[in-house]
């Protein structure tokens, strides 16, 4: 029986798909079978520069109008919702800019089959450690750890399209917020919704 293919649309700097994420992988765990994760792109501000010289905190203030400490109260609670899953979350670190490198550098790693890998350290990258994500070198020194030369193909683009193939077809089914998960092409469940609940949707597609 081919293994169940799971499609996740998600953004590295979106807070709520990182704990999707780890409740994802304690779905599969539960669940117990056999799963193939394909993760696709989505970027949350497409038009975002390279590098925020503002907070996270005074960002999230200006996009939603709201006051600077009704931010950092949003950005607390979600640590602590974070924290809930393991994962640490350093919005005081945190330097966001524009993702669309880093969704090429996942496709990159996906051709060499590293792709949850590539996912894991770009999410850690930004959560936990203060890594500007929009910053081309800093994305090549985290390729680097994982054994990947990304230098020639975020220069020349070459998963570009990769890249725009996964939004025009998350436009086509409808997604409009992340992440957001299809079983089978068949189910999709959109959220990071907990892990019992993943596992019935996973347990469905297989039905």
């Amino acid at each position: 029986m081919a293994p169940l293919q799971v499609e996740i649309w998600s953004d590295v700097v979106c807070p709520w798909c990182y704990i999707g994420k780890r409740r994802f992988e304690a779905a599969v765990e539960q669940f117990g079978g056999e799963i193939q994760t394909v993760w696709r792109s989505f970027e949350l501000d497409p038009a975002a520069p390279p590098v925020r010289e503002h907070t996270a905190t005074e960002h999230l203030a200006a996009k939603y109008g709201m006051s600077v400490e009704q931010a950092d109260a949003s950005h607390q609670q979600m640590t602590e919702l974070a924290a809930q899953e393991g994962l640490v979350y350093r919005f005081d670190r945190a330097r966001g800019g524009n993702s669309f490198a880093a969704h090429q550098l996942i496709h990159l790693a996906k051709a060499h089959g590293l792709q949850d890998a590539a996912k894991e350290r770009l999410m850690r990258a930004y959560f936990t450690e203060g890594v500007p994500i929009g910053d081309r070198e800093a994305l090549i020194a985290l390729a680097d750890e994982l054994g990947l030369d990304a230098r020639a193909a975020l220069e020349s683009g070459e998963y570009a399209d990769a890249v725009r193939e996964d939004e025009d077809l998350a436009r086509r089914i409808g997604i409009q917020g992340v992440p957001f998960f299809v079983l089978d092409r068949r189910y999709g469940v959109s959220g990071a919704q907990p892990a019992e609940i993943l596992v019935q949707a996973l347990e469905k597609a297989c039905g």
